[in-house]
């Protein structure tokens, strides 16, 4: 039954990219640094605050809300994520008490020659299929790991923030190999689109990391009509 679904997920990715537009990071400037912004759920006034921390020129910024103390009362409930909670620890990040928000920032690792392509398609019945393609720099030693994240953007002004944000909808981070062995990439499949999420505000954002955590590379998905 397992090998059905996931023969299943892999055949829905692969046509889901082959029957409709691609969104991908092609003509899109390689960022040179990566800012996670962390919140607690519990903390409805984190999510309206002004003062965000803002992401500097060249930098990759997404947004993480943390499952809070509340559970499913918590104001933010609705858009937690337990991957959130996982990315932190793995940036050894503590959000409690009186810490309800916090940032990171990490600059792209030296050495240049990474190569990162992310790639997604429609959205069609709550899945959305999604790549990401990596070939590592000459010299660069594993292990690597792929992150790639669900993100829906969200203009200053919508669902209350005050700033822009890149809200994680859903994250798949996994070991990869420094090159991918076919065309799709190392990670390809569905990924699931949470209830309240609008289809149309998607995007993928990805990364690859090495055994230090250093961030090598780090791409985002533009659809057309966003494209500068």
């Amino acid at each position: 039954m397992r090998h059905c679904l996931a023969l299943a997920c892999a055949l829905f990715a692969a046509s889901a990219q082959a029957q409709s537009p691609l969104c991908d990071n092609t003509g899109r400037p390689a960022p040179r640094a990566l800012l996670e912004r962390f919140i607690s759920a519990d903390c409805a006034d984190c999510w309206t605050a002004r003062d965000v921390r803002a992401a500097p020129r060249g930098t990759l910024a997404l947004d993480w809300v943390l499952p809070g103390e509340q559970g499913d009362d918590a104001p933010l409930a609705a858009v937690a994520r337990r991957e959130a909670r996982d990315r932190a620890d793995f940036l050894g990040l503590r959000l409690s008490g009186e810490r309800r928000q916090l940032s990171n920032l990490k600059q792209l690792a030296r050495g240049g020659g990474a190569r990162l392509r992310v790639a997604h398609g429609l959205a069609l019945g709550g899945y959305m299929g999604a790549s990401l393609r990596f070939e590592a720099p000459r010299g660069a030693r594993g292990p690597f790991t792929g992150w790639l994240a669900l993100v829906e953007l969200l203009p200053a002004g919508t669902e209350g923030t005050p700033v822009p944000r890149a809200l994680v909808r859903n994250l798949i981070a996994e070991p990869i190999a420094a090159r991918p062995q076919g065309s799709l990439g190392q990670i390809w499949r569905p990924m699931n689109v949470p209830d309240g999420a609008t289809a149309e505000r998607l995007e993928v954002l990805g990364w690859v990391s090495d055994e230090r955590g250093r961030v090598l590379a780090a791409a985002q998905s533009a659809c057309a009509a966003r494209r500068p």
